[in-house]
């Protein structure tokens, strides 16, 4: 049953991706809040899907700690799941993402009309420039910026290397940072067919004033908090 229950889910985010990423080439003309309203209604409708259809669920705890105003959210990366649900649990956004992203078909036609930050990997310190220059301007415009500093999906329990771009931005844009945790792998896995029926839990932390603190000493303090957050919710999902 849940191995149906998957299928099904797959086919429905399948027909729903290609035809929310056709009419997403159609809100070109529309201001930037109006056309990120249109484009991530898809995520909304892909997080019903999987509620309803594979049972995954998921609460929010610390909700209280998001700031009124535009922030940089540094996240734990474990699931596709988190960057569907990021979309409804925050305020408008944009990501931090690899270019290549944008070349995969329909999904990335959407995800470009979005004005993501899109960088080169490879490309060093101009990475970290481009980084700061459309991440400020994005700020100016009232959208929040998510960056997930591990780079890649990890496992549940396990911890990658924490890279300072996400911090070098909050320290040179003073906007504040937004740690978050949550244990999504234990019920999407990276790259899992199956979706296994559980609640997930997305824990939101204190917001950090960068003021005064250098990139690698932010970056220190966020993922020390994450890690432990992440550690403390570990593989102990909530069963439906």
């Amino acid at each position: 049953m849940l191995r149906l229950r998957c299928t099904v889910f797959a086919a429905a985010q399948v027909a729903l991706t290609v035809v929310w990423a056709l009419l997403s080439l159609l809100t070109a003309p529309l201001p930037p809040l109006g056309r990120y309203r249109v484009i991530t209604a898809w995520s909304r409708m892909v997080l019903w899907l999987v509620e309803h259809v594979c049972g995954v669920r998921y609460r929010v705890i610390g909700g209280e700690n998001i700031p009124a105003g535009p922030c940089v959210v540094l996240a734990k990366h474990q699931s596709a799941w988190e960057t569907l649900a990021f979309q409804r649990i925050f305020p408008p956004q944009v990501w931090v993402l690899k270019r290549e992203l944008l070349k995969v078909p329909f999904f990335g036609w959407g995800l470009a009309m979005l004005r993501p930050i899109a960088i080169d990997r490879g490309a060093g310190r101009a990475a970290l420039t481009q980084l700061v220059e459309q991440g400020r301007d994005r700020l100016d415009l009232g959208l929040w910026i998510v960056i997930f500093p591990e780079g890649t999906r990890t496992a549940p329990g396990a911890r990658g290397t924490w890279h300072t771009g996400g911090a070098w931005l909050a320290t040179k844009t003073g906007a504040p940072v937004v740690p978050v945790a949550h244990n999504a792998g234990t019920v999407w896995p990276r790259n899992a067919f199956l979706k296994h029926p559980g609640t997930i839990t997305v824990s939101i932390g204190p917001a950090i004033d960068p003021t005064g603190l250098k990139a690698e000493a932010l970056n220190r303090r966020v993922s020390q908090w994450v890690e432990e957050e992440a550690a403390r919710l570990g593989s102990a999902r909530q069963d439906s």
